[in-house]
């Protein structure tokens, strides 16, 4: 049974917690929000360098190369945007893992101490009762470490594949970009 200096502690312990996850949640939306709003200023100067362009232009044939031009820069951005959010998402997901997983960590060495300290306690003739616990416990710390494994792979093989879709998609807006010119 827990004592209410040890309650007090565990409930201490889980705000801090909470806390923290909350501070490295709003990191995260403050570095979207500082992207998003570099976006929006570089667009807004980059609309008035077009529109400035496009007044100016003498004929059809300067409008459509005008066009083309902002076309390309345009979808190259689009693509490093994509890449800015998805980083800054990852780093938030991985710091917030940590945290989590710390605490897990944590949890789950206050409940094994528990149960030692309860098997210590145990009545005699329950040796039998005592090693089923032991066993279902390890069976369970194994399943666990098993699934946060399989997660970290799964987490590894997206993160790998929209990397490789964001350098094709790089790639072929620059070759896009070089057959338009040429």
């Amino acid at each position: 049974m827990m004592t209410v200096e040890q309650v007090v502690a565990a409930n201490k312990a889980n705000v801090e917690t909470l806390f923290g996850l909350t501070n490295k949640a709003f990191e995260g939306v403050e570095r979207l929000v500082e992207l998003n709003l570099q976006v929006a200023k570089a667009a807004l100067g980059e609309v008035a360098e077009g529109a400035k362009a496009a007044l100016s232009v003498k004929d059809a044939q300067e409008l459509l190369s005008l066009q083309a031009g902002l076309l390309q820069p345009s979808a190259e951005k689009a693509v490093a945007y994509g890449r800015h959010v998805y980083d800054i998402a990852a780093t938030t997901n991985a710091e917030v893992g940590k945290v989590a997983e710390a605490q897990m960590a944590e949890m789950q060495k206050k409940f094994l101490s528990g149960v030692d300290s309860a098997i210590k306690n145990a009545p005699a003739g329950t040796e039998s009762a005592v090693s089923l616990v032991k066993s279902a416990i390890a069976a369970a710390n194994n399943a666990y470490e098993s699934v946060q494994k399989a997660a970290k792979q799964a987490a590894e093989i997206a993160d790998a594949n929209i990397q490789a879709v964001t350098n094709t998609a790089a790639k072929a807006t620059a070759s896009s970009g070089k057959s338009k010119r040429a």
